[in-house]
This record gives structure tokens, C-alpha cells and sequence, in this order.
């Protein structure tokens, strides 16, 4: 094996910019959206939320970003870094790093360089404050980064970018299948496109005959103004009770110990594993089984909903059979609909649904950070169509329900070989023909 690749000092080979909160009342110009902290995720930019700011000649150069510019989050979690690939002109602003690299640096060959540090700690040592913790730009520059010759880093780049890509297409599926149930889910329960079909004497489109008949051809009054005659209106709380489940709190501090995390284990789902309805394992705790014996009551189950108790309260994971065994972590809220309960799918896009997630920012508790607790959440109003329709929704999205989670196992294997291969590619330990043939 070759010894360890020579680290030189991050700031001799980049161009760096660290971006500012410019001022919306003084700046000129054309309003123009601009990248934030929030919408840099690891290895992609989530655009759908861009604010907007008004630049300064000199500042739309300086703040603008090109075609292969490594964008690094300075806070929220410090390292997480994505490369740029739209157009010449996306702005950036503050909490961003802007990092050119020079012609003896590659740029995805910097990204995994990040990633693989961010996930090892070795970017920790490099933070300044106690509370919300920075990467500033003085600490960028000081960052010592191991420097293969660019054809070494090139070749990297080839065996781990084709993980990426299968990753990023599984993900982009998933998307769309997402996309396919929500869809159903709104004309179902949300716009009620059956009811009125029949109402106005027409056939529901896109439905049999057997399904058309599970709904009413008439409105009634309700809390929640008119739903189709004979479904009910009641609250979370009143739901798992009548299905045989519960509410309940994840564990607390005093029962999980930064020790009791290990690299390999049960996973823990924390609120920010938390994404798109779904558990994500990017960044995701582990503890021993025995510790996860010891916290039975917070294994999960198929069909479980856990939501975030802090923060961004109006999010939820829903628990398939890939995570049955998994924990329900601290700083989350589990909901179990019970034995009885017949469509885990519908309830999870009710409570994603904007009404749900609107009452529940609403609804909770806390002056600097909003706080859920069993009985806020317990008192969600729900919509609870007849057992009939319930059945018939989840036979139809259990299907893109259960390809979401095959998908999601395929992307977390190769996830995982990804990550076992780029520390040893890194240092050099690892012989390129051999990392070909792993990923191969």
C-alpha cells in the first residue's frame, strides 16, 4: 500500500469568498434570488424557497457563483458543501463559502474531501463558538487537506462519481413517486374530486366503478368545514386511541449519552434525519443493541409516524419495514396509529398536508425555538374518511409507498460503499484497480 498523500494548507490552492447579510433597504438594483444555508443540502441545493436581494454592481460579481464553485455552509453544519452546477449568476450570502479551486485542486476531488470530514470529525477542531457553531474563513484557509497529484484525484473522481449519480437518480425516482400518491392523496381527500364528480352527476375520472361507489355524492358541515358526507372530523389523539395505538415522547438526554453512540448499530432517528416524509441515514446516530434493547419502548414499527418535537415541528419521517427495529430518538415525538389503523400513508399526508403543518407551527409552545409536546400533537384535527376508502387509497399507494423504500435501501448500500471507499482513496491506502472493482 502507498504511504499517506502529502496535506498542504487549503487556502494556498483555492480562491475563497465568504459571503455577507447585504442590506435590502440600502442596496439598488434589480431584486435577485441568492442561496442561503438552508438551501445547500450534502452533494445538491434544495431551490424551491429562494430569498431575494437587491446587489450592487460590484456586488453581483463578487456574490455570484459559477459553473464548478464549491458552496460550503459556514453554520447550521458547518462543512456541508454542494458543487454548483446551474448557470453563471446564482447569488450567494451569508453563512456561505465560496471556494474556487486552483489547477492543482479538483473540485469534486474537494467535495469528497469535505464530506469524508465533515462525517470523521476532522473538521470539529476547526469550529468557533460553543452554542451554533462556524467554520469561518480564516479556518478555511488553515484546513490541511491531503493533495494526490490531479491525476490521482481525477481517477478518484471517476470511481466515486458513478455512485453518486445511481444515488442522486434513486432519490430523483423517489421524488416523483412522491409526487404521484401526493397527488392522489389531493384529489381524494383534499379536493374531494370523487364527491363533486358524483355530485354533478359525472363519473369520478380515473377510477372504477367499485372505487367511485366508496364515496358520497354529498357534502356535510364539519370543523373543518364541508367534507363528504359520513366522514368524521376528530383529533390525532382520539385516532390512536380508537385504532389501539399511541403518542408518545422519544427518549430523553438522560437516557442517551454522547457515549453511547458508535459508528456501527441501531440507527436513531433524530430530528434532523427527518426529510421528505422519510428517515434519512446520511448523517445518522447509532447506539449498541443492547442500549437499544434497554429503550424497547421507542423501537420502531411500520406504520409509526415520528415527527421533530423542536424546531421545524411540522415534520414527520413515516417508518417502513426497512427501518422496523430502528429508535425513535430524543427531541422527537412518536405516533403509533395502532393495529387497527388501516392506511399508514394517508395519515402521513394528512399531517404533511399544509393544513396539519400550519396548525401545528401554530400550536406550538416556546419563545425562541417552537416546542411540541403528546398533547399539542394529540390534538391535530384529522379527517377520517370511511374504512372502505381508507383501504382503497393504501392498496393504491402502497405500491409506490413500498418501491420508495426498495429505492431508499439501494441508495443507503450505496451510500455505505461510497463511504467505505473514500477515506481509503483519500490517504491513498487504497489502490485505484482495486477501488474500480469494489464499485464495479
Amino acid at each position: 500500500m502507498r504511504s499517506e498523500w502529502p496535506t498542504v494548507r487549503l487556502g494556498d490552492h483555492v480562491n475563497a469568498c465568504l459571503g455577507k447579510m447585504l442590506d435590502a433597504q440600502k442596496n439598488k438594483g434589480t431584486p435577485q434570488p441568492y442561496l442561503g444555508n438552508s438551501n445547500v443540502r450534502w452533494g445538491a441545493f434544495d431551490l424551491t424557497d429562494l430569498a431575494e436581494m437587491r446587489f450592487e454592481t460590484g456586488e453581483e460579481e463578487r456574490y455570484e457563483l459559477h459553473p464548478g464553485d464549491l458552496v460550503v455552509c459556514e453554520g447550521g453544519e458547518p462543512g456541508r458543501c454542494a458543487i454548483w452546477t446551474g448557470p453563471r449568476g446564482m447569488k450567494f450570502q451569508k453563512a456561505l463559502h465560496r471556494i474556487r479551486p486552483r489547477a492543482t485542486l479538483d473540485n469534486y476531488y474537494l467535495f469528497n474531501w469535505f464530506r469524508q470530514a465533515a462525517r470523521t470529525g476532522q473538521l470539529d477542531a476547526h469550529f468557533t463558538g460553543t452554542t451554533i457553531k462556524h467554520l469561518t474563513g480564516r479556518a478555511v484557509a488553515e484546513l490541511r487537506v491531503p493533495l494526490p497529484p490531479l491525476a490521482e484525484q481525477l481517477a478518484m473522481v471517476d470511481v466515486l462519481r458513478p455512485l453518486d449519480e445511481r444515488i442522486t437518480l434513486l432519490r430523483e425516482s423517489n421524488a416523483t413517486l412522491e409526487a404521484i400518491a401526493q397527488a392522489l392523496f389531493k384529489s381524494w381527500f383534499v379536493d374531494f374530486d370523487p364527491v363533486r364528480a358524483k355530485m354533478e352527476g359525472r363519473a369520478p375520472e380515473g377510477m372504477d366503478e367499485a372505487t367511485a361507489a366508496l364515496f358520497p355524492d354529498s357534502f356535510q358541515e364539519s370543523a373543518l368545514g364541508l367534507l363528504p358526507a359520513g366522514w368524521e372530523c376528530i383529533d390525532l389523539s382520539d385516532l390512536t386511541k380508537r385504532f389501539g395505538g399511541s403518542i408518545q415522547t422519544g427518549p430523553f438526554g438522560s437516557q442517551l449519552h454522547a457515549s453511547d453512540y458508535v459508528e456501527s448499530g441501531v440507527p436513531v432517528v433524530m430530528p434532523k434525519d427527518i426529510m421528505n416524509r422519510r428517515a434519512s441515514t446520511d448523517s445518522i446516530a447509532r447506539i449498541r443493541s443492547t442500549d437499544a434493547d434497554r429503550l424497547s419502548r421507542h423501537k420502531l414499527m411500520a406504520g409509526d409516524i415520528v415527527f421533530s418535537r423542536r424546531g421545524d415541528v411540522e415534520r414527520h419521517a413515516l417508518i417502513t419495514d426497512r427501518e422496523i427495529g430502528w429508535l425513535c430518538g430524543t427531541g422527537c415525538l412518536l405516533v403509533r396509529p395502532g393495529p387497527g389503523w388501516r392506511s399508514p400513508g394517508f395519515l402521513s399526508m394528512l399531517l404533511d398536508a399544509a393544513r396539519a403543518r400550519t396548525w401545528l407551527v401554530q400550536h406550538a409552545v416556546g419563545a425562541t425555538m417552537p416546542n411540541l409536546n403528546t398533547g399539542i400533537l394529540g390534538s391535530v384535527p384529522v379527517v377520517l374518511p370511511s374504512n372502505s376508502t381508507l383501504s382503497a387509497f393504501e392498496e393504491l399507494v402502497s405500491v409506490t409507498e413500498e418501491q420508495r423504500s426498495r429505492n431508499a435501501s439501494m441508495a443507503e448500500t450505496l451510500a455505505a460503499l461510497r463511504d467505505t471507499l473514500l477515506p481509503r482513496l483519500i490517504s491513498g491506502e487504497l489502490r485505484l484497480p482495486d477501488a474500480e472493482a469494489l464499485a464495479a
